[in-house]
């Protein structure tokens, strides 16, 4: 008997064990995929995911396998360019991206390390239910083989496309249309800091990460995914000229290190958080388009809240398990909601002129450029954006 049985064993999972296995309890981490293995994901961790890393003594490991802090941020879009960093977090004003295949494997060690048990190769295909219809653990195939697992809680980490979702049929709370499409590929000597760029129907990222690689991400609308993937190369470089002519410049005789990925399906929505003796974490309970690279650090955020609410509830007596389950769900709501509409703004991809000039004013200051970039990561709301000395200069 397992007092959580994870399943998911990505960002949003690893990190659940991780901090429950430290917690003094006994976890199973199953995941379908093997070990190390790569995932599409534009994979940058913001301020406050970098911040999770450094409370969980994890950060210098992420220094150490060569993926390089992002000490500076630049943003164009029409006649403007905003350059500079956030404020932080905890003393943190550097972002990272490192891969997926570094990430994930570097938090399913620290959860092995705490005590947790993890099965690659694990496929769960059923829940196990009690007389009550209360959730007590998960079935399915491990290698091949047929297995049982029974637990107090079951924590569905498992992605977007969640198994665990779909088995306890959590309904959408928020469910809004898909936006953008994405390409993405890693180019070698190419300098960059994190660069941002918009036009129209059109946005370009650039950010260095692990073996002296560079992803370059373009977003289409979505309306455009059916004709960008007939020649998705052509149209993803295409799109960084058009909206990134001097990082085009900088990719001009190169060709790209890893092939060109891409995704048509970056769905927006909340799920029903949690019910009887199951909660969701990471994008298998709440998911948004990747133009803003706000998902590790939201799962980090939730992985440490579900955590502490956990605190003295998996000792086997429901009521008081369910109750903190529920106060996670209105805590996560609550505090990704502001983010997630503001990804749907961006996700758009219509500058409008009011924002322009909000812009405008934004690049002739140095505090509000720090402001700015603290909005991007997450850490401030638009309100804070407006102080007395914008106003002025509006």
């Amino acid at each position: 008997m397992y007092d959580a049985i994870v399943v998911g064993a990505r960002c949003a999972g690893a990190s659940t064990a991780l901090l429950l296995a430290r917690a003094g309890y006994r976890v199973l981490l199953v995941d379908k995929g093997t070990y190390g293995s790569d995932v599409l994901s534009t994979h940058l961790i913001h301020q406050p995911g970098v911040a999770a890393l450094a409370r969980w003594g994890l950060l210098g490991q992420v220094r150490a396998s060569g993926c390089p802090p992002l000490t500076r941020t630049v943003y164009e879009v029409a006649d403007i360019r905003i350059e500079g960093c956030a404020r932080g977090v905890e003393g943190h004003h550097e972002g990272f991206a490192p891969r997926r295949r570094v990430l994930d494997a570097l938090l399913v060690d620290a959860a092995s390390a705490a005590g947790a048990e993890f099965r690659e190769r694990c496929r769960v295909t059923g829940l196990l239910r009690d007389e009550s219809g209360r959730v007590v653990g998960v079935e399915g195939s491990h290698r091949g083989r047929a297995f049982t697992e029974r637990a107090h809680l079951v924590i569905g980490a498992d992605g977007m496309r969640s198994a665990v979702a779909r088995l306890v049929a959590s309904p959408y709370t928020v469910h809004d249309p898909q936006l953008t499409c994405a390409y993405y590929t890693y180019w070698q000597d190419v300098p960059a800091c994190l660069e941002l760029y918009e036009r129209h129907d059109g946005w370009v990222a650039a950010v260095p990460t692990n073996d002296a690689a560079t992803l370059v991400l373009a977003y289409f609308p979505q309306s455009r995914f059916d004709e960008v993937r007939t020649d998705a190369g052509r149209a993803y470089r295409e799109q960084i000229r058009s909206t990134a002519p001097a990082l085009a410049d900088r990719l001009s005789g190169k060709q790209p290190v890893e092939r060109l990925r891409g995704t048509g399906d970056q769905q927006n929505f909340f799920r029903q958080a949690n019910g009887p003796g199951w909660v969701l974490v990471g994008d298998a309970g709440h998911h948004k388009d990747s133009i803003t690279a706000r998902g590790i650090s939201d799962a980090f955020w939730q992985v440490e809240h579900l955590v502490r609410e956990l605190e003295g509830t998996l000792d086997g007596d429901p009521a008081k398990l369910d109750a903190a389950l529920a106060r996670f769900a209105e805590a996560r709501d609550d505090h990704l909601t502001p983010g997630y509409e503001a990804t749907l703004g961006v996700a758009r991809l219509d500058p409008h002129e009011q924002r322009l000039s909000l812009l405008r004013a934004v690049q002739s200051d140095p505090e509000l450029t720090a402001i700015y970039f603290d909005m991007v990561a997450g850490i401030a709301s638009a309100g804070d954006l407006y102080t007395p000395r914008l106003l002025a200069l509006l």
